[in-house]
């Protein structure tokens, strides 16, 4: 069900403690935590705690989490001091655009130029 953690999910076991992560902020709503295979110097996952499979589902189901992770990917800008140069908020929506874990989350990338960066 929409919303409640799934047994099977890496990001909700990251949540939940179960799977370590380098977490760099929480609120109560997300947690957000270094990506393990980073495209940039900064590049921070931040994801809800509850969980929907993409960011169409959370932005459907819950839009008062999804402005919340919206607005702690500009706080995770602010504390890896990359909101002055220039940051980049993604969501892969599906296997053809990238998305591997099923659980909405935002990549914020920055710390070098991402005008090549699609």
């Amino acid at each position: 069900m929409a919303g409640e953690p799934q047994a099977d999910c890496l990001f909700c076991k990251i949540v939940s403690g179960e799977i370590p992560a380098t977490i760099v902020r929480e609120t109560e709503t997300t947690v957000a935590f270094r990506d393990i295979n980073p495209q940039a110097p900064t590049h921070v996952l931040v994801i809800p705690r509850v969980h929907y499979s993409d960011a169409l589902a959370l932005a459907s189901g819950d839009p008062a989490v999804t402005a919340d992770v919206l607005r702690e990917a500009g706080e995770v800008a602010v504390q890896e001091k990359v909101d002055a140069t220039g940051y980049r908020i993604v969501f892969n929506t599906g296997p053809g655009a990238g998305q591997t874990v099923f659980h909405a989350h935002a990549h914020v990338l920055g710390g070098r130029d991402l005008q090549r960066l699609v």
